[in-house]
């Protein structure tokens, strides 16, 4: 056998345009770790990344990339390496690279016995790799996260954003390769405009309307709309918006969202709404008042028309958008952000690292699910702690949601702490 190792090949062509696997791990470690240090913890992201094709080093599996029909599992030697050599912090990387194309599985260590089968050949995978030059990383550091009251959810959590940042290091840095290869144009990705950018055009369009008479409904709206902004200065947290319908809660939480971004150095805005309809209607809103940076907004849900957007590159880019919301704002339902954040499938779990230093406002907050509370709370929770988010909770009638509830309102246990009231007293009453 030839003693180049390879991660991909190139249908059609000779072996001397495929790529090489050392350079396929190091590029995906190098992307997880950018990923993962959204929250801290690049160099868990980095050894994730080295280590999810380990199996590759595999003498089955180089004669599988050469034409063998045999299916190869090369997705368990990695995880294998890290359960045995990260200690405790092994089962938490194990999980994101045994699934990063399967899917997360409940039991790492399952009754199919895949991990305990390929444990036997793992030194000998480990020693192939080392004879290509492969340079293991050391035991990355123990994550600290700050106290919780489950911590069994808090763990699952955090395998869910390495298992993101895995995921979507790997797509990328498969789709690098493959686009150089082919030669093919690179893929646009992200938005021209930035938060700032989208600030600057929201303070412009506010700035257009004319002071309203005192005492008018548009007098009250834009008190609120002061008294929220006002509080854009205030470090990352839970902040709720109790404004009536018609008070103006759809620019003034976006105008607090990205005045808060800009003040925390935050990486996105993040908008859930429960209908479609509203979504929208939202969405409108937002393309007139943030005009000209429009291409910046997307707009994520199942009742958007994508053949309706102009250009075959515009449709290309809208859609690498929707598998990574990286975008500076985003507008969706409030079932696609839940449902993503709870998956098992790579290309749900994909965009879930974005959401880190993301501001996360939710819109009638009222409407989510009473039997689906407690875990939507709980996620809801753990980005505002580890993952340096903001949440706000956007309605006329806020649900019993905080774990110490004023005017001796019933507690809702393990609920929110610590909330900030964004409205005038005069507007939330």
């Amino acid at each position: 056998m030839d003693a180049k190792f390879f991660a991909h090949t190139v249908g059609g062509r000779p072996p001397e345009t495929w790529e090489l696997l050392i350079p396929h791990l190091i590029g995906t470690a190098n992307l997880a770790a950018k990923f993962a240090s959204a929250f801290r913890y690049g160099e868990i992201g980095y050894a994730a990344g080295l280590l999810h094709d380990l199996g590759k080093y595999q003498g089955d599996f180089q004669r599988r990339i050469r034409g063998d029909p045999q299916s190869v599992d090369h997705a368990a030697h990695g995880a294998i390496y890290a359960c045995r050599h990260y200690n405790g912090l092994g089962k938490l990387i194990a999980h994101g690279i045994a699934g990063h194309h399967a899917g997360l599985a409940d039991n790492l260590f399952g009754s199919d016995g895949r991990l305990d089968q390929k444990n036997a050949t793992l030194d000998e995978v480990v020693e192939s790799a080392r004879r290509d030059g492969l340079v293991f990383p050391a035991p990355p550091g123990f994550p600290r996260l700050k106290a919780s009251t489950d911590k069994g959810f808090q763990g699952a959590f955090l395998v869910r954003m390495l298992f993101s940042c895995l995921v979507d290091a790997d797509y990328l840095a498969t789709e690098d390769f493959y686009v150089r290869a082919e030669g093919r144009p690179t893929p646009q990705r992200g938005a021209a405009a930035s938060l700032a950018d989208l600030a600057d055009a929201l303070d412009g369009h506010l700035a257009r309307f004319v002071a309203p008479p005192p005492g008018s409904l548009n007098a009250r709206r834009a008190g609120i709309l002061g008294h929220a902004r006002s509080k854009a200065i205030l470090p990352p947290g839970v902040f709720t918006l109790t404004v009536p319908t018609g008070g103006g809660k759809t620019l003034t939480s976006l105008a607090f969202a990205l005045d808060h971004a800009r003040a925390n150095s935050l990486e996105r805005v993040v908008v859930g709404i429960p209908f479609t309809s509203v979504i929208e209607q939202t969405a409108q809103v937002y393309r007139n008042a943030l005009a000209p940076h429009q291409d910046a907004i997307l707009e994520h849900h199942s009742a958007f028309d994508q053949s309706a957007v102009d250009g075959k590159v515009a449709r290309s880019k809208l859609s690498l958008a929707m598998e990574t919301w990286d975008q500076p704002l985003i507008v969706t339902t409030t079932v696609r952000l839940f449902e993503s954040l709870f998956s098992n499938r790579p290309s749900q779990c994909r965009k879930l690292h974005n959401l880190a230093r993301s501001v996360i406002v939710l819109d009638e907050v009222q409407t989510l699910p009473l039997a689906l509370l407690r875990p939507c709370v709980a996620a809801l929770k753990e980005l505002a702690a580890n993952y340096g988010c903001s949440i706000v909770l956007c309605t006329a009638t806020q649900p019993a949601l905080l774990a110490n509830s004023p005017s001796g309102a019933r507690p809702f246990a393990n609920g929110f702490e610590d909330v900030v009231e964004l409205a005038p007293v005069c507007a939330a009453e």
